[in-house]
């Protein structure tokens, strides 16, 4: 569940000036999409408990709300698009090319997410072995979407990410999501899905777009089996 600055200064019983206030200098989690500020009732709530400021109770109410579970891997990919043959010939041309394919609201800033991507490869490779890589920034990728999605490229050509392993990236996932807590979820599952070294041999050919999601579906009960619903209230 997402906040507002004012929507989180009435839970909190303080002023928007507070509330701004906190986030600069008492590290209340917020999170800038589109040029505004939000914030994830989750982690208001954590927040106030652990700062010991007193906060609606309504403000749990919403937080549990927004803890809905996230769609199957293979729905959010197949709404986050596979891409194959994606063109570039160094890792700044790549994730030019994979921001270009992301089914971003018309509003999103794409150069901006370009930059702030390269900023965090320039920091720490994304490159997570095996030629994969998930590549993102500090803070997730939030926008206005109603749920999260993967999107996936498959290069034309290997690509020096700076892995851990050393090798080459020919495939990244790209992940969006509508909160912090999704996004987290979303990664932890992609994380456990290529362990699977079928679907690790499917993007290395990189197979066609219904062989890569039929792998993932069958992969699915092992998922939830791991990461099962979150409980409602």
């Amino acid at each position: 569940m997402q906040l507002t600055v004012r929507e989180a200064a009435h839970y909190l019983h303080v002023s928007e000036a507070t509330v701004r206030q906190w986030i600069r200098q008492r590290g209340l989690p917020a999170h800038r999409v589109d040029e505004r500020l939000h914030l994830n009732a989750i982690e208001v709530w954590e927040w106030a408990t652990e700062h010991g400021v007193p906060a609606s109770r309504h403000l749990l109410q919403e937080a549990r709300k927004g803890r809905e579970d996230v769609p199957p891997l293979a729905e959010q990919m197949r709404t986050g698009g596979i891409h194959h043959d994606v063109p570039g010939d160094d890792r700044s041309a790549v994730l030019r090319e994979i921001v270009s394919r992301l089914p971003l609201p018309p509003d999103a800033d794409r150069g901006f997410l370009v930059t702030v991507l390269e900023a965090r490869e320039a920091m720490g490779s994304t490159g997570v072995g095996d030629g994969i890589a998930i590549p993102h920034v500090r803070n997730p990728i939030l926008l206005h979407t109603t749920a999260p999605f993967v999107t996936l490229c498959l290069l034309r050509h290997a690509v020096d990410f700076d892995a851990v392993d050393g090798q080459k990236v020919h495939a990244l996932f790209t992940v969006v999501s509508p909160n912090v807590p999704a996004h987290l979820r979303v990664l932890a599952q992609l994380g456990f899905l290529l362990r699977d070294q079928e679907l690790r041999d499917l993007l290395r050919r990189r197979a066609a777009a219904e062989e890569i999601l039929s792998r993932v579906e069958s992969l699915a009960g092992r998922v939830t089996a791991s990461f099962p619903p979150l409980e409602r209230a």
